[in-house]
């Protein structure tokens, strides 16, 4: 599997990972009543609204490599599908 190919798929998974593990870091903390509960049913949405905002910047530090493939993945498609509206364009254009 091609890193530059599945560059988004990486990113993904990069991403959803260090989500997992800043949940799981987020768990023992408060398992452990480092951190405050939530109040009454609400512990689970703490703990994930806290490891999202956790988790967003250390993705766009840790993560700034596999960003830049995706985006240059992202880039070459959509230049190749301008390329091909322009090849079908000027088709058009000939055969009026």
């Amino acid at each position: 599997m091609s890193s530059q190919k599945h560059a988004a798929l990486l990113y993904t998974a990069a991403r959803l990972g260090l989500f997992v593990a800043c949940f799981a870091v987020v768990w023992v903390l408060a398992y452990f009543r480092v951190i405050p509960l939530g109040i009454g049913d609400s512990n689970l949405i703490w703990m994930l609204l806290l490891a999202i905002v956790i988790s967003a910047p250390l993705s766009f530090v840790l993560l700034r490599k596999q960003r830049d493939a995706m985006s240059q993945q992202i880039v070459a498609k959509v230049d190749r599908q301008k390329e091909r509206l322009a090849a079908n364009r000027s088709q058009e254009d000939g055969a009026a």
